[in-house]
């Protein structure tokens, strides 16, 4: 007869596998527990009230939709017979994504009653695919209940009864699988919060939800209070993520007044803070600074959200808490990363940019990143996060940030790591001009030096100078010998001409820049503005090179040239 004792090996990895089996166990429980508390969420008999629909309405998609073209995320499908939308493979799973998230439901209006009708019943017929079907995630089934809730109106106009029953139970089932995803902790980041203002909007708008909105305003409290910075931005420091919360946030708020309730006291000031903020990195042209992710800016969806900021003062000039700071004097203005990454879980979309600036005179971008491509240039995507794409130093042609899988994070995107640790920021006011100065350490452990930026800006936005350095970490002496690469992206719409002085740059409206530079030599040379729907545009940039050692110190500047 064989016996076994719990020795060895044994003895020593039973308290890990017993700890895992309890975990396992307890989110099966936990799981369970909140299915059932899911289930006991009734289907509504009615809906009080829709929420109000501020994102913009394009007439141009309703058109294609009608004529049976579906474009999604740079991927089109036409619908060539009377079959259904919804039962096409499609051309990815983030056309999908988009597809059954219905926010493209919009745009067909109370005109177009009939077919949002047409399409939300060709839906409601669909038989439900399996649960790792793209289709069927939570932040999809979030975004697909928002959209159904903000044009009920449209949707259930002159409905039959069968259509209305089908209809409630439909939200009712997505609300069900919201709070268990929630609620057992089976969506993370960003997503949370969208799920949340989906299963609150709902407990508002339902006549069955007031048992619910306690829990899911906590939720969305706790959520909000976690992931919103102190200064009102993300904390993947991706500017369109907070664009994107408030045009969820603000129907919110509007629904809430409109019944009559309270909002509480947390969601509220989230939604103040990040109002200023999106305002302080706006160009003088309305654009969002092109720093970790930002693409090209939906100015009609911007615009919609800064309108319903009750109280508009000064822009702010420093976001420490996101890391961003803004410089300014008449219509001279500086917007600069001065943070470290974000945590890695929320760096999916985070640049390699660290210290790099835009500079704007008026409503004219002059010196810009890259930007994000538009999603029909998706192969572009981690180019654009290289510190190659945005207008700082590089050493050794290396960015200062690694982009790589994250072996905790098993989902596909590459994350930002390894990037700078400690980034100082000092702002110094003086009489005639305001200067920051500011450092990173993104290459003290390949290269063991620190980068060192001064930007200052005369108070008269005559002259805006530079200061890039090097020095070792900690009296360490240099690793190895490499060179630097000090860059200047110009936007499409600048030229440059390569002078005996320096360069010549010219504005669209007439007004020309001297660019000078002490310390390296200088050089104009192609590259590739990404950020533009249309695609990759060329433009120009000024290269400034030399070799890196303990004592690079480049001095440039731009000059106004008088007319």
């Amino acid at each position: 007869m064989e016996t076994s004792s719990l020795n060895g090996e044994n003895a020593r990895n039973y308290p890990i596998a017993s700890r895992a089996l309890k975990t396992r166990l307890l989110r099966r429980l936990r799981a369970l527990y909140h299915s059932l508390r899911a289930r006991a969420i009734s289907t509504p008999k009615r809906l009080w009230v829709a929420p109000p629909q501020i994102r913009a309405i394009d007439p141009t998609i309703a058109n294609e939709i009608r004529a049976g073209y579906f474009s999604f995320e740079g991927k089109t499908l036409r619908l060539r017979d009377e079959g259904s939308i919804f039962r096409q493979p499609g051309p990815g799973p983030g056309w999908r994504r988009a597809l059954f998230g219905f926010s493209w439901i919009r745009h067909l209006r109370e005109n177009d009653a009939a077919a949002s009708q047409k399409f939300v019943n060709d839906y409601l017929n669909l038989m439900r695919v399996d649960s790792v079907d793209s289709a069927y995630e939570p932040a999809v089934v979030a975004c697909r209940l928002l959209s159904f809730l903000s044009q009920s109106p449209v949707i259930l106009n002159g409905c039959d009864a069968g259509f209305y029953d089908a209809f409630m139970q439909t939200l009712t089932q997505d609300v069900r699988f919201l709070w268990c995803a929630l609620f057992a902790y089976q969506t993370h980041g960003l997503e949370r919060i969208v799920c949340a203002i989906a299963l609150l909007e709902f407990s508002v708008c339902a006549d069955t939800g007031a048992a619910i909105v306690p829990r899911a305003q906590q939720l969305l409290s706790d959520e909000l209070n976690q992931q919103i910075t102190s200064d009102g931005a993300h904390i993947s420091r991706h500017t369109q993520a907070t664009v994107e919360l408030l045009l969820d946030l603000l129907p919110l708020r509007q629904l809430f007044a409109a019944r009559g309730l309270p909002l509480g006291e947390t969601i509220s000031r989230a939604i103040d803070r990040m109002m200023p903020f999106l305002r302080m990195m706006q160009h003088g042209d309305g654009s969002m600074a092109l720093f970790n992710g930002a693409g090209e800016t939906a100015l009609g969806q911007l615009a919609s959200v800064l309108s319903y900021e009750d109280t508009r003062g000064v822009s702010p000039l420093n976001a420490p808490y996101a890391g961003y700071q803004r410089l300014e004097a008449n219509d001279a203005l500086i917007l600069i990363d001065a943070g470290a990454p974000p945590p890695v879980a929320f760096s999916a979309n985070a640049h390699a940019g660290c210290l790099s600036f835009e500079f704007s005179l008026g409503v004219e971008r002059v010196i810009v990143n890259s930007g994000a491509p538009s999603a029909q240039q998706s192969n572009l995507r981690n180019l654009a996060r290289e510190t190659s794409a945005h207008s700082t130093l590089m050493l050794d042609n290396r960015s200062s940030a690694r982009i790589d899988f994250n072996t905790h994070l098993l989902n596909g995107e590459k994350y930002l790591l390894d990037g700078p640790g400690i980034v100082t920021v000092e702002r110094t006011k003086l009489e005639d001009r305001v200067a920051i100065a500011l450092t990173h350490d993104g290459y003290v452990r390949e290269l063991g030096l620190i980068h060192s930026r001064t930007l200052t800006l005369q108070k008269d936005g005559a002259l805006f100078s530079g200061r890039d350095c090097l020095f070792p970490a900690h009296s360490e002496l240099i690793r190895r010998k490499c060179d630097f690469i000090i860059r200047f992206i110009f936007h499409p719409r600048i030229n440059l001409d390569a002078c005996e002085w320096g360069v010549v740059i010219m504005l669209a409206s007439g007004q020309k820049l001297l660019f000078e530079v002490i310390g390296a030599s200088l050089n104009v040379e192609e590259s590739v503005f990404l950020a533009s729907p249309a695609g990759a545009r060329r433009c120009q940039q000024i290269l400034l090179k030399g070799e890196a050692t303990e004592k690079t110190d480049v001095s440039w500047s731009f000059r106004r040239l008088e007319p």
